[in-house]
């Protein structure tokens, strides 16, 4: 893939398609959701329309993808997001109809188990953007956080560079959503300690390929969404992990897999996400979750090693499940410049 599709942007008073493609959360926990849908129409100026799944909890694979064709079909529809992830949008992928979503190319948003569609439409030529959903980052308690607004105003309403700007506090420690409480204050942040660098003596420009740790390791286990191995040389890869929080041996043996599959070597640079580290089933105090993420970049370090040990890292970037949140172009350009510190991406 060397010509991406940069699909044409929305305008102030558009309107937007906002879709479930994975889980119908907004019909459960609707406090986010609507505080979300308020923001893209105060905030951004869009119009949101939604579909028969948006809010509905167990609806089928078929069910799903008729939305997202529906969406991408309606001319009058300019960009279409995700409320949410889930866990099980790869049984969307079969439905999807391939030569309707080319012939009719729109910016869609999403991230975490979107991971899916987002790799679909790249296959396609087709760039989307990793980020961005309305429960999570619209619908952020308090406000949005400036960083997550501003990369997501470019990505949305704008086309060219962008440089990414490093975080000085980043937060991942989260509050139910059921209370109205949880929505009177910004969320809990604690110091960042930026960027950090490996092999950083070089600039990288190339396609971008990536999203969730995990959802990247189903699709390769089912054979999805992958083009031949050569297809990937000279592109930055991006990559991060979930609330799951994947144990560092977990994390190593998957990029050890893609090693051995002939994937990982293909990529000169790679983008990985600042590690979740707190979840509501795992919470790790301030110190835990510090030893968390070290053990997370070493064991990504380990495999690298072995495979490709001349790949330039950067890790803790602001790309996945942690608050603030960089919207990163999905099939788009990367510049990762390695002397200079900076990463420019093209929205």
């Amino acid at each position: 893939m060397t010509d991406p599709l940069y699909p044409a942007k929305p305008r102030s008073g558009d309107l937007v398609a906002v879709l479930s493609p994975s889980s119908g959360l907004p019909g459960v926990l609707p406090l986010p959701y609507e505080l979300g849908l308020r923001r893209l129409q105060d905030d951004f100026g869009l119009k949101a329309m939604e579909y028969p799944t948006t809010r509905k909890m167990g609806s089928t694979p078929e069910e799903r993808a008729a939305d997202i064709h529906a969406a991408f079909a309606n001319p009058d529809i300019k960009a279409v997001i995700a409320s949410i992830g889930g866990d099980d949008q790869i049984t969307v992928l079969p439905h999807l109809d391939r030569s309707l979503l080319r012939a009719n190319p729109k910016p869609f948003f999403g991230y975490s188990d979107n991971t899916n569609l987002l790799l679909f439409l790249r296959n396609l030529g087709i760039v989307g953007y990793h980020g961005a959903t309305v429960m999570v980052e619209l619908g952020r308690p308090g406000a949005m956080h400036p960083l997550t607004a501003d990369s997501l105003r470019a990505a949305l309403f704008t086309s060219g560079e962008y440089e990414l700007t490093a975080a000085n506090a980043y937060g991942d420690i989260n509050r139910p959503w059921e209370d109205p409480r949880t929505f009177e204050s910004e969320p809990e942040m604690e110091p960042a300690d930026g960027w950090s660098w490996h092999n950083s003596d070089r600039v990288v420009e190339g396609i971008s390929w990536g999203g969730e740790l995990e959802i990247i390791s189903w699709l390769l286990m089912a054979d999805r969404a992958v083009l031949p191995i050569d297809a990937y040389a000279g592109n930055v890869l991006f990559l991060e992990t979930s609330e799951e929080m994947p144990r560092a041996e977990q994390v190593y043996r998957i990029f050890r897999n893609m090693g051995e599959r002939g994937l990982l070597q293909q990529f000169p640079a790679l983008l990985m996400g600042r590690a979740k580290s707190w979840s509501f089933e795992n919470q790790l105090s301030t110190p835990e979750k510090a030893h968390f993420r070290r053990q997370q970049r070493e064991a990504v370090l380990r495999a690298l090693q072995q495979y490709a040990p001349d790949t330039m890292v950067v890790f803790d970037v602001d790309l996945g499940h942690t608050d603030p949140q960089l919207v990163i172009p999905v099939g788009g350009r990367i510049r990762v410049d390695g002397p200079a510190r900076r990463i420019t991406v093209t929205y």
